[in-house]
């Protein structure tokens, strides 16, 4: 496979280059679906056999896979304040994740940042996060108080999943009590969002806390594998089978509220699979979570559009989730900061054929606390594993990606 190339069908490029964006559509609706921890072969569009995962990979089969896609950092809190800032977070110094401190307005995304929320705000959209928020607890860190309008879910960095065990959720500012297992409960909120948003220009911000750990599921989704022994693998197949079942949930809403060619959607993890703690899978690719290696920072990643984007094509040059606010800033007029430059790219030229250039020429990955680096250039990547402190020599290795 060459990494340099990208071809789409003649017909494909034909019917969209003859009827262009601005004459076809109104400004779309957006969603971003996030996981926790997924690992990069945990999916059936990227080579998944143990874990059905049907909706997720109606994404890739209805639009795009991506199969060189990253996210700015190899755990959790950093990587969410990339995609959501468009920046690469060792620019404003959010490379760890943040105590859970609520008195601490330091602790969590820098003020300075624009976040997707704010811009699209500023645009007239309806800017919604379900989930996992992970970029501060302290009051003006809230996400509500960074662009978006809804919030239900978590402000720290986990939960346990089962109602009983269970009291971080809110609902904006107070805590709720909920009745269901945790990933059915954003679920349900998601579909919520889109229908009670179903006349305004929406923004989505899904991001399931599953299948980070701790390792839970329900019976009813246990139930679906009975074949798996190992039964840290097990639980994991039924979480992310939840996942995969709300995901669904979604969609169907979409489609039926007829919002479905109004709508991008934007599916991929925040960082790679952790294997030894959530019996994740991240093959073929070398490396976990928290590592410089692909298998820490390169994740399942996928995109749909119908009618604007094509469908069933795989995409092999690298893309990344700073692209995603540069997209949606690029589809919607969303102001941006020019002090604060984005690091990504509109990837719909890249997506549609029209740019065969790679949206990226290197691709970056920074941990200064661990001396730990990685740059991606074409088919190569230069590997500094690191030492675990900052002092000291690293260990070079120029290798092949993958």
């Amino acid at each position: 496979m060459h990494l340099n190339t990208f071809t789409l069908p003649a017909a494909t490029l034909l019917g969209l280059s003859l009827y262009p964006l601005s004459a076809r559509s109104e400004t779309p609706n957006l969603i971003i679906i996030l996981t926790d921890d997924m690992g990069y072969a945990d999916t059936g569009f990227n080579g998944c056999k143990d874990i059905p995962t049907p909706y997720i990979d109606s994404i890739a089969s209805n639009g795009i896979r991506c199969t060189s896609g990253y996210v700015t950092y190899s755990y959790c809190s950093p990587s969410r304040a990339g995609l959501l800032t468009g920046r690469y977070p060792q620019r404003f110094g959010h490379e760890r994740n943040p105590p859970e401190d609520p008195g601490n307005p330091t602790a969590g995304l820098p003020l300075s940042e624009t976040t997707l929320a704010d811009s699209l705000g500023k645009a007239g959209y309806h800017c919604g996060i379900v989930g996992k928020w992970h970029l501060g607890t302290h009051e003006s860190l809230h996400p509500m108080r960074r662009g978006f309008d809804e919030f239900f879910g978590l402000l720290g960095g986990g939960s346990r999943y089962f109602p009983k065990d269970q009291p971080k959720t809110r609902r904006g500012y107070e805590p709720v009590t909920t009745t269901k297992y945790l990933t059915d409960e954003f679920s349900d909120e998601a579909v919520r969002f889109v229908e009670k948003n179903k006349d305004k220009p929406f923004f989505l911000y899904l991001a399931y806390n599953a299948p980070h750990t701790p390792l839970q599921a329900s019976e009813e989704y246990l139930a679906r594998f009975p074949n798996i022994k190992n039964p840290a693998r097990r639980t994991y197949a039924a979480m992310v089978s939840a996942v995969d079942d709300g995901v669904g949930r979604v969609l169907r809403t979409v489609r039926e509220l007829g919002l479905e060619e109004k709508t991008l959607i934007f599916f991929l993890s925040d960082n790679g699979g952790p294997t030894a703690h959530n019996a994740s899978d991240n093959a073929p690719l070398r490396g976990v979570k928290s590592s410089v290696w692909e298998g820490g920072f390169r994740v399942p990643f996928a995109v749909q559009w119908p009618g604007r984007l094509p469908s069933g094509i795989k995409y092999d040059l690298p893309v990344s989730s700073l692209d995603i606010f540069a997209t949606m800033a690029a589809l919607t007029g969303a102001p941006t900061d020019p002090a604060r430059p984005l690091d990504g790219v509109n990837l719909i030229p890249c997506l549609t054929g029209k740019d065969d250039q790679a949206p990226h020429s290197t691709i970056y990955l920074r941990k200064f606390h661990e001396g730990a680096f990685a740059v991606r250039q074409g088919n190569y990547k230069l590997v500094i594993p690191g030492t675990g402190r900052v002092a000291g020599n690293g260990i070079y290795r120029l290798c092949r990606s993958g």
